[in-house]
Formats: structure tokens, sequence, C-alpha cells
């Protein structure tokens, strides 16, 4: 698709510049949304969402610094390695990772978090939103499920948003349907995403490949 950016210097700021800006100039583009969808909303845990959290091994977490820059995150683990405190209280473990810790120091910034809750094999998800902090408590530590390696902290989110999302986004994406996923030797490797991004002379798509291996082996240290 081309698109003439004129003199503006930036396809965005071409595309920005006639963009909606007010919540009434987008609501008459849309219907108004069914009254269920406003009223399944609520401000905690019911016996059944509580359970679907206990379901879930993959939750991605949305977070933002002070200036606004964004970030998504997936976290993963065993079945229920989120664990529920009360119908307002969520903790999340940390595991190995990159040690980038930007979730982290987002919710250091700004004390909010967005999950979204997914159970691999259904449509199933749940949008939860709160207020979020980090904590290093030991007696907390000692009672979450740890992901690989005792977790050193743990993200502890206060519920005020509770939403069993819409499953057509995954039936759309064919998410759990193998039968329909794109061949993989038509996509990119994990490998030559990153030595594309590196950009470091000399470096070799083996050298990377290598290196994934022996992240993946331990994945848990």
């Amino acid at each position: 698709m081309m698109i003439d950016t004129g003199a503006v210097g930036s396809l965005f700021d071409s595309l920005r510049a006639d963009a909606l800006t007010s919540p009434d100039q987008l609501r008459e583009l849309y219907p108004p949304p069914n009254p269920n969808a406003l009223r399944k909303e609520t401000d905690h845990l019911t016996e059944e969402t509580r359970a679907l959290i206990g379901c879930s091994s993959l939750v991605f977490i949305g977070s933002a610094d002070i200036e606004g820059g964004a970030d998504v995150t997936p976290r993963g683990g065993p079945a229920g390695f989120v664990s529920v405190l009360d119908e307002r209280t969520l903790v999340i473990p940390d595991a190995t990772g990159n040690k980038r810790l930007d979730t982290m120091h987002n919710v250091l910034q700004t004390g909010r978090v967005g999950l979204l809750f997914l159970i691999p094999g259904r449509p199933t998800t749940l949008r939860v939103n709160g207020r979020a902090c980090v904590s290093a408590r030991p007696e907390l530590l000692s009672q979450l499920t740890p992901v690989g390696k005792p977790p050193v902290t743990a993200i502890v989110v206060e519920v005020e948003q509770v939403y069993p999302h819409c499953p057509k986004s995954l039936m759309r994406a064919n998410a759990w349907r193998p039968e329909r996923w794109m061949p993989a030797d038509t996509q990119p490797t994990s490998a030559e995403v990153t030595l594309a991004q590196l950009d470091v002379p000399g470096l070799t798509i083996d050298q990377i490949e290598e290196a994934e291996r022996e992240s993946l082996r331990l994945r848990y240290e």
C-alpha cells in the first residue's frame, strides 16, 4: 500500500494529520455496544474468574512508563502460576528472562498494569486491570508457584476491572488450529530477526541459533 506523505516528515505524521481526535468522532462510526458488554465488567474476581485464572498458563502484561511509553510482555508458567489471594488481589511471580525488567520498571513509575489471561487450546480470555506494585516480601514469595527458580520479586495487582473478553479474535486468528498456521519455512526465524536487529559485524546466524538453544536449555536458571 502506497500513501503519499506530502510535505509531512513521516508516514505516521501523514496519517495522524486527519486522524480521529475525540470519543464523539469514534462513536459516530460504531453502533452502541450491547448492554451485556458493559454489564459483565466487574471490580472483583468471582468464583468462576478465579477458577479461570487457575487454569491459565499464559498472561500478557501491559504497562507504561511515566512518559506514556507502552510495553506488553508475556509471562508463562504452570497452570495457576498467577496466585489469587482474594477477590481483589493477584500476584505474578517473576521468572527467568532477559533481565531488562521493563515491566517492573514501568510498575515502579506508574503503579498500574493491564492483564490478559489465556488458556492454550481454548478461545477463553480474561482481562484484568488495576493498581500494581513490586514486592520482595519473603512471606509472600514463599507462597508463590516458582517458575523455575524461586521468585526474587512479584508483581502484586489490586483488581479494579475484570472483563471476560469475546473469543472472536482467537477464533479469527485460528490461534489453536495448527492446520491453519502458516508453514514455518515461510516465516523469518527468531535467529534471523535477532541477527538483523543486532547488526553486529561478524555475528552469524549459527552463533545466534546456538545461543538460543543454550538459553532455552537453561530457561529455568
